[in-house]
């Protein structure tokens, strides 16, 4: 079988159950999805988990693609509802790993100045943690991925505007904890 170079050909391939075409499909889309998981997750062997359950669900129902948006888009929707899935089966919360925290620092200067950093660091990956999952699932999207406000919204299936609410929420609610535990430990 020779697969084709074209996205739509790869998709058409699965769909008729070619394994290589599945196999390239995969090959294609697992560091993406990983991320994604392990991003929301902070877990190695959660991302693992959620990856492999992302990748059956969506050979399981490729057959229900039908280009009404991008094959990225509803790919990301079956890796969001496998994340929330998941989070619902185990009903603990997960850290954030430190990408995002990379993206709220600047570069050290000494090693005390270091040394906060990474309290700091810690305090927000932890205020991320407990954030509901539908405030935490955007701030990965949007600062794990740097995804547009549309994309988000046709990946969760709300309105841009819906996106645009919670992550205002989100860091609202990053700032008041934030706030309350950089002030007590100052105290």
């Amino acid at each position: 079988m020779l697969l084709e170079d074209t996205q739509s050909g790869l998709i058409d391939a699965c769909r008729r159950g070619e394994t290589e075409a599945q196999r390239a499909l995969f090959d294609l889309y697992k560091d993406r999805v990983y991320t994604i998981a392990l991003r929301y997750s902070g877990d190695p062997a959660t991302a693992d988990d959620v990856t492999q359950d992302s990748f059956v669900k969506l050979f399981a129902a490729i057959g229900g693609f039908r280009g009404n948006s991008g094959f990225d888009s509803w790919l990301y929707r079956v890796v969001v509802n496998t994340c929330f899935d998941h989070k619902r089966k185990v009903r603990r919360l997960l850290p954030l790993v430190d990408s995002l925290v990379e993206f709220l620092r600047s570069p050290a200067r000494c090693p005390l100045e270091d040394l906060l950093r990474t309290e700091q660091s810690s305090l927000v990956r932890d205020a991320i943690a407990k954030l509901e999952p539908e405030f935490r699932m955007v701030v990965v999207l949007r600062y794990s991925l740097d995804l547009p406000y549309e994309e988000i919204a046709a990946i969760l299936a709300c309105p841009p505007g819906t996106v645009a609410s919670r992550l205002s929420r989100a860091h609202s609610i990053l700032e008041k904890r934030l706030k309350k535990r950089i002030g007590a430990r100052l105290s």
